[in-house]
């Protein structure tokens, strides 16, 4: 399995993000970074999408519920030529359609606003249930949270989901054991969560998250469900912060902007990663 696109792809939405964050003084830089390996595999392989078309009525549709990560999926997006890298500059700033939770507002190849946490997946289903109401054959593809799992709402979308057999949803949790203020573990407690996910009915596969030919088989996986009968869930164990070392597994960098000193390290760090 080639991954040297998916790879990369997963490097420039880090490198983008440390500069987007620091360059507009915003935060969730650690959430960027635990889930720009799933974010990069879905855009560079798994997907169907057109940059060219944007609105393509077959394309996949994709929802980043967890929206504070947006400025990662504005770096997919650029990367993958939806509008000009040089854009990513105006992240953040006065009068820029480049908001620090992703919107859709003048931003081609962005299906959605999101960033309360626990209404992006309901939307997303919405998405899946018009579909198949429509007979149409694309999928829709959502990642969530960890910390969004402590919203009702999810749970409401996973139970309504399996009712009505959208196994053209695939969601993915982006599991990095840390949200706003401490540890998932502390906040509300979710493991078993592969049990859980299971026992509203869906069909569940855990991967690590970083690992790309893992993520690959995962998705892989997760289309040949189409005609199941069951919605997906790729629970992804990721690292917090992953990709610096100072941020990762740390509760600070969900909030913290890397300035001066620090964002001169965490650039080292990313630069000697570059595929």
């Amino acid at each position: 399995m080639n991954t040297e696109k998916s790879v990369r792809l997963a490097y420039l939405i880090r490198r983008h993000g440390l500069d987007m964050t620091n360059r507009g003084g915003t935060s969730h830089i650690a959430s960027i970074f635990s889930m720009a390996d799933i974010v990069a595999v879905l855009y560079a392989d798994i997907m169907h999408h057109d940059p060219q078309h944007p609105r393509l009525p077959d394309r996949d549709r994709f929802v980043l519920s967890k929206g504070h990560a947006g400025a990662g999926v504005y770096a997919a997006l650029a990367e993958c030529g939806y509008f000009p890298v040089k854009d990513l500059e105006k992240h953040c700033q006065n009068g820029s359609p480049f908001s620090g939770h992703v919107s859709h507002k003048g931003i081609p190849g962005v299906e959605a606003s999101t960033g309360s946490l626990g209404q992006g997946m309901p939307m997303a289903m919405g998405m899946a249930m018009a579909a198949k109401l429509n007979g149409q054959s694309h999928r829709v593809y959502c990642i969530i949270g960890d910390g969004e799992c402590d919203e009702g709402a999810i749970w409401e979308s996973a139970l309504i989901a399996n009712q009505y057999k959208l196994d053209n949803f695939i969601v993915t949790i982006d599991f990095n054991k840390i949200q706003s203020l401490t540890s998932v573990e502390e906040t509300i407690a979710l493991e078993p969560l592969d049990q859980k996910w299971a026992s509203f009915g869906w069909h569940v596969i855990r991967v690590d998250g970083h690992d790309h030919d893992a993520l690959h088989e995962a998705y892989a996986q997760a289309q040949a469900c189409l005609g199941g009968g069951k919605p997906v869930v790729v629970i992804a164990d990721t690292v917090k912060g992953k990709g610096v070392s100072f941020m990762e597994n740390q509760v600070l960098w969900h909030y913290r902007t890397a300035r001066d000193g620090e964002y001169d390290a965490a650039l080292a760090e990313l630069e000697a990663q570059k595929p």
